[in-house]
């Protein structure tokens, strides 16, 4: 009993981090976030982002709601100009599923064998950093950074890439240690 409870423990931890973005956010500490009120796309670095433009509007569209709902005004004259771009890298997984170390015992499938059986799996992991600029000082004033596994299903693209930029967004403004 306790080892199929483990084994579901395990499965699930698995999966729900598969779905998790880990996010990381830097910050001036000489910046006062309270008072940028209004922000800005920069169109120049949005367009280098290598990624489709149905991505890019997705992006864009994720990260204004998520700064409207956090108050902000859209500008021509913004107070921050937001950039983002995208890396992603491919991730081969090996598992080996012989769960006798002597390397022999009966197979699912096709009876006794001898040696190892291994799964393969590959995914792409991505990675967004949103940054935004004060646009008097010309300065990066916060980038925050989200890595997580990727969808190529277009019908949950969009929820992907929103629960990227939320938890990315989630820690502006930052909590100013005294």
């Amino acid at each position: 009993m306790k080892t199929k409870l483990l084994s579901f423990v395990i499965a699930l931890l698995f999966l729900t981090s598969c779905q998790s973005v880990r996010v990381v956010a830097d910050y001036d500490k000489a910046a006062s976030f309270e008072n940028y009120k209004t922000f800005g796309f920069h169109k120049e670095g949005v367009d280098r982002a290598e990624i489709s433009d149905l991505d890019k509007r997705r992006i864009l569209g994720a990260i204004e709601t998520a700064l409207l709902e956090k108050g902000f005004t859209k500008s021509d004259t913004p107070d921050l100009l937001v950039n983002f771009f995208t890396k992603e890298k491919q991730q081969i997984n090996i598992y080996n599923n012989n769960f006798n170390s002597f390397g022999y015992g009966w197979g699912w499938a096709r009876g006794p064998f001898l040696g190892t059986r291994y799964n393969v799996s590959n995914s792409t992991e991505g990675t967004l950093y949103i940054d935004l600029v004060d646009t008097k000082r010309k300065e990066l004033i916060w980038q925050g950074i989200g890595r997580g596994n990727l969808t190529t299903s277009v019908k949950h693209k969009e929820e992907r890439i929103n629960n990227f930029v939320n938890s990315i967004l989630c820690s502006y403004p930052p909590e100013i240690e005294l």
